[in-house]
């Protein structure tokens, strides 16, 4: 185990993202196949992360330190709060013309029911694949933020980067939560390393049924220019996401070693100087997306 005593704890902030009821499901004009990516990631979030929480406090009584214990408190209540506001987003875009969806999460629901019968190990090795594949999605998300949200509702440009940044935050959490209560031994190796494909591609797929169900109800599913546009961004994203997930799966890997862009770190920073209250929305007209943060001193290049 690494020694976490002089690192930060993650801190959960309950943003007060608003949409309004007629929030428009496709949110970036003129890419309809990204709003319906991310649409159908969300509708994941109020299955999965609720599977995630239940896991680490399961695993809770069981961490010897006391600092990853303290993490994993942290965690926890940043993921519900995370998944909280993904299920009032959904909700919303279920009812601007989306009612099929809800059969999808009930498969949901189902699923992660099943899974919450296996072994803790499986659970927990799920629960640190899972992350390691949002250290991927946070790089593709930040990284091109200004071709992915450029021109969109800053309300949700604002909301999913808020996410993302967070999971960066808490980016050894569930692996420190594994090691210590699983050990380190070949055999928690390889029970780990299968949980990283486990756990990055059950939610693919899942946020890919989501997305594949609104771009047929919209008609473009076999529209070959839409499908064109749709396997761009997945090329994209695969490109970025992949090499994260293949490091992951390797022995002696530890997400300490995973750098993440430097608008995660600017974001935490100034977010700690933001006033009581303070919604961070992003300028998506700006031709750099910067740290949604006019209201607090600049603080390019600090680091929590």
């Amino acid at each position: 185990m690494a020694d976490t005593t002089h690192e930060p704890l993650p801190i959960p902030r309950q943003i007060a993202f608003s949409f309004p009821d007629d929030l428009d499901p496709c949110w970036k004009p003129g890419d309809p196949e990204f709003c319906a990516m991310v649409n159908g990631a969300s509708l994941t979030m109020p299955y999965l992360e609720p599977f995630l929480i239940r896991t680490v406090r399961e695993a809770m009584p069981r961490i010897a330190d006391p600092r990853v214990h303290e993490a994993a408190r942290a965690f926890n209540t940043q993921e519900q709060f995370h998944y909280q506001a993904h299920r009032r987003f959904n909700e919303l875009i279920k009812a601007r013309g989306y009612p099929e969806l809800a059969a999808l999460e009930a498969r949901m629901q189902a699923a992660y029911q099943r899974l919450g019968t296996k072994s803790l190990r499986t659970r927990l090795a799920y629960t640190a694949g899972f992350e390691a594949m949002t250290m991927g999605v946070t790089r593709w998300l930040i990284n091109h933020r200004v071709r992915l949200f450029g021109g969109s509702d800053s309300r949700v440009a604002s909301f999913i980067l808020w996410h993302f940044v967070e999971e960066a935050e808490h980016k050894c959490v569930a692996y420190d939560v594994y090691q210590d209560v699983c050990g380190g031994g070949a055999g928690a190796y390889l029970a780990r390393a299968v949980g990283v494909f486990h756990g990055a591609l059950d939610v693919m797929f899942a946020s890919m049924r989501g997305y594949k169900l609104i771009l047929r109800k919209d008609g473009r599913w076999y529209q070959w220019r839409s499908r064109l546009r749709l396997l761009r961004h997945l090329a994209s994203f695969v490109r970025t996401v992949a090499p994260y997930l293949l490091r992951a799966a390797m022995p002696g890997h530890t997400p300490r070693r995973e750098q993440e862009p430097q608008w995660v770190y600017d974001w935490i920073a100034a977010y700690q100087h933001a006033p009581p209250g303070y919604v961070p929305m992003v300028d998506t007209h700006s031709k750099t997306l910067p740290v949604p943060f006019d209201a607090v001193p600049p603080l390019s290049g600090a680091r929590p």
